[in-house]
């Protein structure tokens, strides 16, 4: 099976940095998937959930409110502003720093409910 290497960086420094199955992004004009050799692009990052597919099937999430990716057919870089990274800790205390992320970015309602929904399901799974 084919992997493709994904990097998610803020300003503080690079949050997330491994091969992966697949990836889904909350693009400007709507979510999108990449798979290893997927073709060329840049797009910008909305407010919501970045899903990650990791080499053994298990599935995680990073919660962002804006930036841009750039993808090609071995890796995918995101560029971000600002994130929460799902842990295996506390779920309430997660969930409380994605709201207060996609606040701050002045995210929907809509947006903010979507994010916790989705940060809720992948920690029960």
């Amino acid at each position: 099976m084919e992997f493709l290497k994904l990097e998610i960086v803020t300003p503080g420094g690079v949050i997330f940095d491994d091969d992966v199955r697949q990836v889904t992004l909350p693009g400007a004009d709507g979510e999108f998937g990449v798979l290893p050799q997927h073709a060329a692009l840049v797009s910008l990052l909305d407010s919501g959930v970045i899903e990650i597919e990791k080499k053994d099937g298990s599935v995680t999430a990073v919660a962002i409110n804006s930036g841009y990716c750039k993808v090609d057919e071995e890796k995918t870089l995101c560029v971000v502003d600002g994130a929460v990274a799902l842990n295996d800790g506390d779920l309430a205390k997660t969930l409380e720093e994605v709201q207060e992320l996609l606040q701050k970015a002045q995210a929907s309602s809509t947006a903010i409910a979507t994010a916790v929904s989705k940060v809720e399901r992948i920690a029960k799974a």
